[in-house]
């Protein structure tokens, strides 16, 4: 397999287990906390929760150019795991771990974001230098919004 970056972010949220996994797989909620990139659901899935075998093709703007990535549930272990995994986009590789776990009243959110990134050389300096710290950033805001609406339900 070729190099891949591995992210892994923990977010602890005062919210049921269940709040929390159903926000992490919620359509509109992704939408909204990606607005900054004017990021929508045009195909597949374009609205709810994802579940088991669902299909996404989201369409955003990142660094100045509208890009496509279709991903799909490849596991789904409620209310505790997903995982989506890409199947057309920029990246060569992409799969997203979510996992859940209750420790003391709170949920602990953790992500495995892996991925791959094209071009060989000038792709692994674009990543080291830009893309890695950009992947960071979307997923905080991410699960930033996911706590504000699981602590708010």
């Amino acid at each position: 397999m070729k190099k891949v970056t591995e992210i892994i972010l923990s977010t602890s949220i005062n919210a049921p287990l269940q709040v929390v996994f159903d926000c992490a797989r919620s359509v509109d909620i992704h939408q909204l906390s990606t607005a900054k990139t004017n990021e929508k659901a045009v195909a597949g899935r374009t609205g709810g929760l994802c579940e088991l075998g669902d299909e996404v093709t989201w369409r955003a703007k990142h660094f100045g150019i509208y890009q496509t990535l279709s991903s799909k549930i490849t596991q789904f272990n409620a209310p505790f795991h997903f995982q989506d995994c890409m199947l057309k986009g920029a990246f060569t590789y992409m799969k997203h771990d979510h996992f859940f776990e209750e420790k003391d009243g709170i949920c602990v959110m953790k992500d495995v974001f892996c991925y791959g990134v094209p071009y060989g050389v000038l792709g692994k300096i674009f990543n080291n230098l830009v893309l890695k710290k950009y992947m960071i950033d979307l997923l905080e805001t991410r699960n930033r919004v996911i706590k504000e609406f699981a602590e708010c339900n």
